[in-house]
């Protein structure tokens, strides 16, 4: 059965191209929502982009339909849009929500539409969980708009796994030159997806090894040191040995809060500086708990030194570590970033660089949509190293969660292709308190 799907004005600016998701259904816009886009017509954030790009789709779909009952065909033939005027605030929704708002006046247009099509026929579709709660209350159906998600946070790819019981000649052979194996050596592995990072062991041996798809083999990994940084357990020397391997140009590193993302991300830049133009450290500019910091005196850098402040935590970390092993490294960081061979910016700002030869690191990046995390990737140029951190268990996006967000999304499409990969940091290092609190808190 045919469905009318009404969609929030919070679907839109999530994904400019929503309308294109649902099939041979009916799209029904109400005029709220053109008023709501209208407000976020100016701008450089990427819902300022989403807002201009539906409405220049929907303005090349207009004709003279568009506010029949019939409505507008699609251009690939399936399904029809409408625009559907405001009505007449009915009374049973008068009198259990008080004041007109946008969102009362949405919900009244889904509720009059269902009471005429049918309350089997007529879905509002929004992230706003509130609305969807008033919605049900009101008899109307209502979803979640989850084109682009992951079934379950819980099973998603992890970028390693143990295999146990190796034979100890294999063990031996990863450890004498050319330190790698044949991957049909490895009888009882299970099937490996490109650059998967694996634990080898038999009995008390093991070794730290990578799966390289182009020539099936098991390469060993080395733990190294970059920029007086050491990891301290294995996934962060998987970490490091993806961020170092120029032929991964797309790198992903998951895990809570303490376990070593930036920090690791940081010094594996550094470290392979030469090989880059520039050090892009971007991250979006979402307050904790969503609360914006309100006005702040002075130039830019000024007001989004606090949205910044990890980063640069985390290269005083990386000076303080360069000065007590005696590298005498601390001092060109501070000249990098004068230089602007270091830029640390918010990720709104990216849109207008040219991202070719650089180091980019998006930090954060679980508050980032997947039509954000598209357009960075699809931005990069020749020589250009991506690498997206952040924990999916920690949103603080009003309209992503574990499912929806952006790091959540590259991690379950990009896994298996040889040009990625993905670590899931679990063990925290930042201090015993920390990963104390991390786990009982």
């Amino acid at each position: 059965m045919k469905k009318k799907f009404i969609p929030d004005t919070n679907v839109i600016l999530h994904d400019s191209g929503c309308i294109h998701q649902f099939k041979d259904n009916s799209i029904c816009i109400p005029i709220t929502v053109i008023e709501e886009l209208d407000k976020f017509k100016k701008g450089n954030n990427v819902i300022h982009c989403n807002a201009r790009d539906f409405l220049r789709t929907l303005d090349g779909l207009s004709s003279d339909c568009m506010l029949t009952n019939g409505g507008a065909p699609m251009e690939n033939g399936e399904g029809t849009i409408s625009i559907l005027l405001d009505l007449p605030m009915d009374e049973k929704v008068k009198s259990n929500f008080n004041g007109i708002t946008p969102d009362v006046r949405i919900l009244n247009i889904a509720y009059c539409h269902a009471r005429t099509h049918g309350f089997d026929k007529v879905v509002l579709v929004t992230k706003d969980v509130n609305l969807r709660l008033r919605a049900r209350s009101m008899g109307v159906k209502t979803e979640n708009y989850q084109s682009q998600y992951v079934k379950d946070p819980l099973d998603i790819y992890s970028g390693m796994q143990v295999i146990e019981n190796i034979k100890h000649e294999m063990l031996e052979h990863l450890f004498q030159k050319p330190y790698e194996l044949d991957v049909s050596n490895l009888l009882q592995a299970p099937s490996l997806l490109a650059n998967e990072n694996l634990i080898l062991k038999n009995g008390s041996s093991s070794a730290l090894a990578c799966f390289d798809a182009g020539r099936q083999t098991i390469r060993r990994i080395q733990s190294r040191v970059c920029y007086g940084i050491k990891p301290r357990n294995s996934e962060q020397a998987f970490a490091l040995n993806a961020m170092l391997n120029p032929d991964i140009p797309l790198v992903t590193l998951s895990g809570k809060a303490g376990t070593g993302k930036t920090l690791l991300a940081l010094a594996a830049a550094l470290e392979t500086r030469r090989s880059y133009r520039q050090i892009f450290i971007a991250r979006p500019v979402v307050p904790l708990s969503n609360k914006d910091l309100g006005y702040l005196p002075g130039d830019m850098a000024s007001k989004l030194d606090p949205y910044m402040q990890p980063l640069y935590d985390n290269l005083a970390v990386l000076q303080n570590q360069a000065n007590t092993q005696g590298e005498g490294r601390a001092k060109p960081i501070s000249q990098l970033l004068e230089d602007e061979k270091i830029v640390i910016t918010p990720i709104s700002y990216i849109r207008e660089r040219s991202i070719v030869r650089v180091f980019f690191i998006v930090d954060e990046a679980q508050n980032l949509t997947p039509h954000e995390v598209k357009t960075i990737i699809t931005r990069a140029g020749e020589g250009t190293k991506i690498v997206f951190t952040g924990d999916i268990m920690q949103i603080d996006h009003p309209y992503l969660d574990s499912q929806t967000n952006g790091l959540a999304y590259i991690i379950e499409k990009m896994k298996g292709q040889k040009l990625y990969a993905h670590i899931n940091l679990e063990k925290g290092e930042r201090s015993e308190l920390s990963e104390l609190a991390s786990q009982i808190l």
